[in-house]
């Protein structure tokens, strides 16, 4: 019982840390990445597709992407797609390939995308302490139900807290990481 209580807080603070990494992931820091254009879809004849689905998607270098659609027909929508995401992107074409600049950051802009991320940072902690939260009251509810002692409990809730400085600190350096990607000019 002990052991499926803990193993459940350690999955669901995974799940925790995955999802701040994913929301950083889509910050644009001025380097391409194709993770920018996970969220854009396109009108692909009538139906909103991802645009993974539309073209395969690589990073050309450190400042350019490129899209090669599968279908010539969908350059038009490809690039309307991206424009409308309003991710500040602007495609252009040369009827094979969908090119997409990838603008440096001014200093106020990496200023603000740096908040963004301590605030994704301080949701994902927050998110951490209310797994511990409620972790340690399955715990207590465990223990008056008699289905383990009183030093299980603290042992359970000694691993619980362990677990939840072990997260803290991933989500630490992911920020760090982040945050220092930004700030490279």
């Amino acid at each position: 019982m002990l052991k499926d209580i803990l193993k459940d807080s350690d999955q669901r603070m995974n799940k925790a840390v995955d999802s701040v990494r994913s929301e950083l992931s889509k910050i644009r820091s001025g380097k391409a990445t194709t993770a920018l254009l996970d969220m854009v879809k396109v009108d692909y004849y009538g139906t909103s597709t991802p645009l993974q689905q539309v073209g395969s998607i690589s990073v050309h270098d450190a400042h350019l992407l490129m899209i090669t659609p599968w279908d010539k027909n969908a350059i038009g929508p490809i690039e309307k797609a991206i424009l409308t995401a309003n991710l500040g992107l602007n495609p252009n074409s040369d009827g094979q390939v969908v090119r997409v600049p990838i603008p440096s950051l001014n200093e106020e802009r990496r200023r603000e995308l740096v908040k963004l991320v301590k605030k994704f940072g301080e949701e994902g902690k927050v998110a951490i302490r209310n797994i511990r939260r409620d972790i340690n009251e399955q715990l207590k509810k465990a223990e008056k139900a008699e289905h383990f002692s009183e030093d299980d409990r603290k042992r359970g809730e000694a691993d619980v807290q362990k677990a939840t400085d072990k997260h803290i600190k991933d989500i630490d350096n992911l920020l760090a990481l982040k945050e220092k990607e930004i700030m490279e000019v």
